[in-house]
């Protein structure tokens, strides 16, 4: 009988650290709810004491589902009980601590001398730190997670002896990361081994694995500690996450599933989600999977050589290992248009994995006739663009109303603005040196933003193809010493580009109750 492996989701924590990959609170929610139908056995919902907008994220979510949450904190105090206090309202969670355990690690972050002035001394430091963390976390779980960060690279008798101090002080599971995705699968093997035979009570815990991907081999090494004893791996949808990504969910999950025979493990992971899941981390990130990419990318299903498509014809596995219907690719694409009514467009969106409201859909289907109106066929992709499309949030504080711009190789760019904001419609005009810069300007002329905004960034993509491509406009603001990004999507770059100001802005205006409330916790 094989043995199962726990599927332990951080797209949420690591993934979203990838750069350009924000998610909103509604955002993170929604994908939560996915993650619960792929049903992984464990969501890593966020970082609480980071911010005010990952603690509220992690207290949605772990009032959202039914799946384990677990919250990230530092081995202190205020971030265990940050953690804990996002984390309470759900009926099963996970506080989970780290602490960097590598030479390089505790002389680069702890080399103050009130670590201890020597090296030995500072491990200790980080040791006791460790365990005392691990033991103020008990006393608000029983499920207590510990990594030592950069295990990778930490001295191998030195992490034993870590693993087995934080295990006595009460870690139900002990996460060996190789934080930089510097170790090879036989190496990274060999370190899990090692530590299943040389640490006393390492049955007491079970033996996870975070592998990074800057070598191209966290999947790898993922395998290869599974193979030496490693029953959790941490991993994310898409792979994404710091730098160079974290070990992809879908390729582990159907390595383990496809070659059976040869593991002898598996997952309780429904792999008819993964798909849905992939689509729905793109469309909310804006990052596109690569079409190459394995299991989800468009051609891992597709055949342009002769000799392939004869053999796929006659007979599908001569060159498929698995079906598209195993990871919930199906070859029939439901298309959409202006006639189409509500109930098909919901049927269509359950059936892509989302949930949403009736006020949401009617929402939805709004901005969905819109683009009908642009594109004579809406396609899945459309549709899951449009559901990443931040302007579903609900508690949108400026809406635009109104967009003219005149411009031309003899016109100076103007741009007239039409915003609803509480109960309220202001209109104002600005030229620029540009159309978008001058649709910028009388946004900020509207609203009496006057020199208190500052545009960071500027990133405009196509989304989807035909001629009637979506295009997506990102920007980071820099308001109040605070970044916040937005993200618009339209057929028209100049609408994507309001809409994705706005959105930030939104952002803004959102964060200032949310920071009202934090402040009013933490005086409790």
């Amino acid at each position: 009988m094989s043995q199962k492996i726990i599927i332990f989701d951080t797209t949420l924590r690591d993934g979203e650290q990838a750069p350009g990959a924000s998610l909103n609170v509604f955002e993170k929610v929604e994908i939560a709810k996915q993650l619960n139908k792929l049903n992984v056995d464990v969501i890593e919902a966020g970082f609480p004491v980071s911010s005010q907008a990952q603690f509220e994220a992690v207290q949605r979510i772990a009032d959202s589902v039914d799946t384990i949450i677990t919250g990230l904190a530092r081995t202190v105090e205020e971030d265990i009980l940050a953690a804990y206090n996002a984390l309470k309202e759900s009926e099963k969670f996970r506080i989970h601590t780290f602490i960097g355990t590598s030479d390089i690690h505790i002389q680069g972050k702890f080399g103050h001398d009130r670590y201890g002035k020597t090296l030995q001394e500072k491990r200790s430091t980080i040791l006791k730190m460790a365990c005392n963390a691990v033991q103020y976390a008990r006393t608000f779980s029983d499920d207590v997670e510990f990594s030592p960060e950069d295990a990778g690279r930490t001295d191998q008798s030195y992490l034993a002896e870590v693993v087995e101090a934080v295990i006595e002080a009460g870690a139900t599971t002990v996460n060996i990361p190789d934080t930089t995705g510097y170790t090879m699968p036989e190496e990274f093997g060999e370190k899990i081994a090692d530590l299943k035979k040389n640490v006393s009570n390492i049955n007491r815990a079970v033996i996870s694995v975070h592998c990074h991907n800057d070598l191209g081999l966290a999947v790898a090494n993922s395998l290869s500690a599974i193979s030496n004893g490693a029953r959790q791996v941490e991993c994310t949808i898409n792979g994404i996450g710091e730098r160079a990504g974290n070990a992809s969910m879908e390729e582990i999950v159907m390595a383990l599933k496809v070659r059976s025979n040869f593991w002898g493990f598996h997952t309780d992971i429904y792999t008819e989600e993964i798909y849905n899941s992939s689509r729905m981390i793109s469309g909310f990130t804006g990052m596109l999977v690569q079409p190459n990419k394995a299991v989800v990318g468009d051609n891992a299903f597709a055949h342009e050589s002769g000799i392939h498509q004869d053999g796929v014809l006659k007979k599908r596995d001569t060159y498929e290992i698995m079906t598209p219907e195993s990871v919930g690719i199906s070859n029939n694409k439901i298309v959409l248009g202006r006639h189409s009514g509500r109930h098909g467009l919901s049927s269509r969106l359950i059936k892509m994995g989302y949930e949403f409201s009736e006020e949401q859909l009617n929402n939805i289907y709004e901005r969905f006739l819109e683009l009908a109106d642009k594109k004579k066929e809406v396609y899945d992709e459309d549709l899951r663009v449009l559901m990443g499309d931040e302007t579903i949030v609900e508690t949108g504080f400026y809406d635009l109303d109104y967009l003219q711009v005149n411009l031309g190789t003899t016109t100076i760019p103007t741009a007239t603005i039409r915003i609803k904001t509480e109960g309220k419609v202001l209109e104002e005009s600005a030229t620029g040196d540009g159309p978008v810069d001058a649709c910028f300007r009388a946004i900020n002329r509207t609203l009496g933003l006057g020199d208190n905004v500052k545009l960071e960034h500027y990133q405009v993509r196509s989304i989807t193809g035909g001629k009637g491509a979506l295009g997506e406009v990102t920007v980071r603001l820099r308001v109040g010493g605070e970044a916040y990004m937005g993200k618009g999507i339209s057929t028209d770059t100049i609408e994507a580009s309001v809409k994705a100001y706005l959105q930030a802005l939104n952002h803004y205006e959102s964060m200032k109750d949310i920071n009202i409330v934090f402040e009013n916790m933490a005086t409790v």
